[in-house]
């Protein structure tokens, strides 16, 4: 049976040190939701109060309608796939993926069946007899993610399980992971640090920031509307810019930077724009331009990324990072005009 979790209220402190606050979360059925955000943020502390493995100081966790806030960790019933993969070396493959089974009673000849339907389900079949230690890295984690899932949890959960993988193999990782998780409709809960993976990986995304979530959302709607300035700079707007409204007309308003400088915006193009405000681009939201409406720059250390040129840009307000097209180079030194591109920008209220 497919359920939900829910996180209501929950604080954890070590000594104290709060290392949670006041956080709420619902995982959907069957949905897969990311915690994602730089160490110490305290996403692998919310994996380990679901789990068991520490209580929380206040708050409570569901799942479904069971209440697991004091539960001990071996009556939870849920699956976990390490970044240390947790294997036992003294077993096989197969009887690693039938470990669960075993603890909870399940006879020998259906656990071996069960073991070794799941093995062919991640393409290690053929593998069954063999140890560990005879295992590539990618192999020991589809042994994990096997043994996690052949007990059919109703809640699966995941600790930065590729971060011990090359860049290739986290790839194919990521894509095997949801596979399954959708193929089987398990609710789960992912944690990492890595933004693409867990972009690629999930339904919504938490991110979060001292203990709290800052945003919960799509990875589209992350991507493209972050609710403040923390989740802009964590998604990749390198650049915010205080702007205050210095004029208007119809859908057109007149923003006046530091230094001086004025931007001419288009609230059907920018979105609805408040008197004070912060604009948001990433480096691509900012064309370098040799004269046009824009803010004046002079350009500074210029960067091959082999689809543009990036260049560190001092302006009126402050030092911005801007893409050029590789068409038109600039001479560090030049000046420059940066236009704001609206389907790279955002507008964010001030503070």
């Amino acid at each position: 049976m497919t359920v939900s979790l829910a996180l209501n209220s929950v604080s954890a402190h070590y000594g104290r040190t709060k290392v949670l606050e006041d956080l709420s979360l619902n995982v959907a059925a069957g949905e897969l939701v990311s915690l994602l955000g730089a160490s110490g943020c305290g996403k692998t502390t919310t994996l380990r109060l679901v789990a068991g493995f520490l209580q929380p100081t206040s708050g409570t966790i569901r799942l479904g309608d069971a209440d697991l806030t004091r539960r001990p960790a071996h009556t939870r019933d849920i699956g976990i796939v390490f970044q240390n993969y947790a294997l036992f070396p003294h077993l096989t493959v197969l009887d690693n993926v039938a470990f669960g089974l075993k603890q909870r009673k399940i006879a020998a000849s259906e656990r071996a069946k069960r073991a070794a339907a799941m093995l062919e389900r991640v393409g290690l079949s053929s593998f069954a007899d063999r140890y560990p230690a005879a295992l590539s890295g990618g192999q020991r984690q589809r042994v994990a993610l096997a043994r996690a899932l052949v007990i059919d949890p109703p809640l699966l959960m995941f600790d930065e399980p590729l971060s011990n993988l090359d860049a290739k193999l986290r790839v194919d990782m990521r894509v095997e992971i949801r596979r399954l998780q959708q193929a089987n409709a398990t609710t789960a809960l992912y944690v990492t640090h890595d933004q693409e993976e867990a972009f690629s990986i999930s339904d919504r995304v938490a991110i979060m920031n001292a203990g709290r979530i800052m945003q919960l959302d799509a990875p589209e709607v992350l991507y493209k509307k972050p609710v403040n300035e923390f989740v802009a700079r964590f998604v990749g707007f390198e650049n915010l810019i205080p702007l205050k409204t210095v004029e208007r007309q119809g859908e057109t308003v007149t923003a006046e930077a530091p230094g001086g400088a004025r931007l001419s915006l288009s609230q059907e193009a920018f979105g609805a724009i408040p008197d004070s405000f912060v604009l948001a681009c990433r480096p691509e939201g900012l064309a370098v331009r040799a004269e046009g409406d824009g803010l004046p720059a002079t350009l500074g250390l210029r960067t091959y990324l082999g689809r543009a040129y990036q260049y560190r840009c001092e302006t009126g307000a402050g030092e911005l990072v801007a893409n050029g097209t590789l068409s038109q180079p600039f001479e560090p030194g030049a000046a420059a005009v940066l236009t704001p591109i609206a389907e790279q920008c955002c507008v964010l209220a001030e503070g």
